[in-house]
């Protein structure tokens, strides 16, 4: 677990590519990363912007919901807005178009996210005294 979380902390995004110009947009797959890889992507997106739009098409909604999900039930956010919608893609070069369904899940700060937060960091540095 702390390799995910040393890993999220040094994560650097440098895309500036039009289709990707929401700097609080993280796009979820299923086969990628782990599941607590975008819990903790997202709560460190969450301290810059105060806000983050977690995205996925297909076989991923099911993980871009849980992430939600579990971001709300430990009271770290609340849900702004829920968008739902089909994308045509193709499946290969040349292949025939295929809809696809997408979700964007809009999420906000709760009112106790940053004492959450320093809360859990609190408790992070007296995990490793104990373990020192």
């Amino acid at each position: 677990m702390e390799g995910i979380t040393e890993g999220v902390n040094s994560l650097n995004i440098a895309d500036s590519s039009p289709s990707n110009n929401k700097k609080n947009r993280i796009q979820v797959s299923n086969t990628k990363k782990p599941l607590f890889f975008y819990v903790n992507l997202a709560k460190r997106y969450m301290q810059q912007y105060n806000e983050v739009e977690l995205s996925a098409l297909g076989m991923a909604i099911a993980t871009v919901v849980t992430i939600a999900e579990i971001l709300k039930n430990n009271g770290l956010v609340v849900e702004k807005k829920i968008m739902t919608s089909t994308v045509d893609m193709r499946e290969e070069s040349g292949g025939r178009p295929v809809q696809k369904a997408k979700i964007e899940i809009l999420l906000g700060k709760s009112e106790k996210f940053d004492e959450l937060m320093a809360a859990a960091a609190a408790k992070d540095v007296l995990d490793n005294e104990e373990q020192s």
